[in-house]
Formats: structure tokens, C-alpha cells, sequence
């Protein structure tokens, strides 16, 4: 399963009134990261007749990151079954490894023209194995 990684530092708009990250960067990261790896994965013709619609979001935070954090973020699909797919992403910290929140996100996968669900194709299964 190919996984995709990306990095960022923890700046001033991130941080909440109790000065660490506000837990909603943390799902906006989430979502950046989903749509990051599968434009860096799909061809132009994939991304042009395909979308993703999110049906679910569990997150679980595990410890808080600050001001200048470096923050490593990786994801992976952990199951793709039918319309469904099942992506896991987990932020930690770069320095410490600490395990900082991770999430569950079950999306499916739609036809951009019809804006209907549609089976997801063996093309887009083998490019995310």
C-alpha cells in the first residue's frame, strides 16, 4: 500500500486560545492530506471523472502540538470495497515520534458527471495498493 507522507511546521493560525493546535486544523489536515495523495496517485483522466464525497470522521487526539512543532502527517487506504474506501491518517510529531492524533475517514467514491456513487474501478484499487 503506498503511503504518503507530508510535512508541516506549526505556525500562529494554527494555534487556539489555550495555545496549542486547535483540534480543527487537525481535520483540516486530514481533508489537505486525502486530496494530496490522491492527486499526487490518480491520472487526469481519473481526477476528472471522479470525486470523493466524505461519509465519516472519526478522530482520536493523542497529545497536543505547539507553536513551531514540525509535524509529519501520514496517510494510507487501509480498505476499498465497493463505493467505499476506508483512509487512515496519523499526525506525529517529527522530532519526538510522538503520536499527536489519528483518524479514520470512510469516503465514497463518486462520478463526476452524474454526481452519483460509483464502484471503485480496479485502475484507481491498484494505484493506492
Amino acid at each position: 500500500m503506498p503511503i504518503y507522507f507530508s510535512e508541516i511546521t506549526v505556525t500562529e493560525s494554527d494555534i487556539d486560545e489555550l495555545n496549542h493546535v486547535n483540534n480543527i486544523r487537525y481535520i483540516e489536515w486530514v481533508l489537505d492530506v486525502a486530496i494530496a495523495h490522491w492527486k499526487k496517485n490518480v491520472t487526469s483522466e481519473i481526477d476528472a471523472n471522479y470525486f470523493w464525497l466524505l461519509l465519516k470522521h472519526c478522530i482520536e487526539y493523542k497529545s497536543e502540538a505547539f507553536l513551531n512543532d514540525v509535524i509529519v502527517i501520514k496517510t494510507y487506504i487501509e480498505k476499498a470495497e465497493g463505493v467505499r474506501s476506508t483512509r487512515i491518517v496519523e499526525i506525529t510529531n517529527k522530532h519526538t515520534q510522538k503520536l499527536i492524533a489519528k483518524s479514520e475517514t470512510t469516503w465514497c467514491l463518486m462520478h463526476s458527471e452524474t454526481k452519483r456513487p460509483v464502484r471503485i474501478t480496479k485502475a484507481i484499487k491498484d494505484l493506492f495498493r
